[in-house]
């Protein structure tokens, strides 16, 4: 395939970014997304141009680092990562706008790279359990009914890539915050924390400026995980809970 692509270049922080076009041939439908990228640097590289600045560790849709805005969507026309998505969503011929995600809690970094540490900041403020309980318990020692099991798994698939924040129009982080609180709302151990732990959670989630949720549900489409929109409706049912108890 030969593709078109106009991608987001911005030397740092502070300085103004724009799209450059870049034409790639021979592009294989078997490859990656982030191949097609690693082949365009190699490109670059050959022609002593700075090449593409992204992120990416895993590769393997377990990490969320591979953040990018593709046409417009969050990781692309697929409901993946954007390591897991492949060129043959693509047709030939086709133009591709390859951004950051948009998000002032998620200033631009260098050309397709944002610093996320916003979410960090909110996980350290709330997202664990602390509570000493000794050494490690047996698995079973515990019982944990299985729907609440299987829904406290479910939430701690969320990878924090940042999806939610870049597909909803208010730039909310509702969706990531309310996956952390229902995991661990769900289990035993998290329940001496509970009020803390939202009332911080949500605190520091208005503090790094993250806008509020108006149930649009963009964010909940875009989810590589497919992490539910009810999670919101638990994390606002959480929080005034917590408020009657003076929290």
């Amino acid at each position: 395939m030969t593709l078109t692509l106009k991608i987001w270049r911005q030397a740092d922080a502070a300085a103004e970014g724009r799209l450059h076009t870049y034409q790639l041939d021979e592009v294989s439908p078997d490859m990656s997304f982030l191949e097609m990228l690693d082949v365009l640097n190699e490109q670059l590289n050959a022609a002593g141009e700075e090449p593409v600045a992204f992120d990416s560790d895993c590769r393997e849709g377990i990490c969320g680092m591979c953040s990018l805005m593709i046409n417009g969507e969050a990781h692309g026309p697929e409901v993946t990562t954007t390591c897991q998505l492949h060129m043959r969503s693509f047709a030939d011929g086709d133009t591709i706008t390859i951004e950051p995600w948009r998000a002032a809690p998620f200033p631009v970094l260098k050309d397709l790279v944002v610093d996320r540490s916003a979410f960090d900041r909110i996980i350290q403020s709330g997202g664990y359990i602390s509570v000493n309980t000794g050494a490690a318990p047996d698995a079973h020692a515990i019982p944990v009914p299985k729907q609440n099991a299987d829904r406290a798994f479910d939430m701690a698939t969320c990878i924090g890539c940042g999806a939610c924040v870049a597909a909803c129009p208010n730039g909310s982080a509702s969706l990531f915050v309310g996956a952390k609180v229902t995991h661990l709302g769900e289990l035993p151990q998290g329940q001496a924390e509970r009020d803390h732990r939202v009332v911080n959670m949500v605190a520091q989630h208005d503090h790094e400026g993250f806008g509020g949720c108006t149930n649009i549900g963009e964010c909940a489409a875009a989810c590589p995980k497919e992490i539910p929109l009810d999670v919101i409706s638990q994390l606002n049912r959480d929080l005034r809970a917590a408020m009657r108890h003076g929290h």
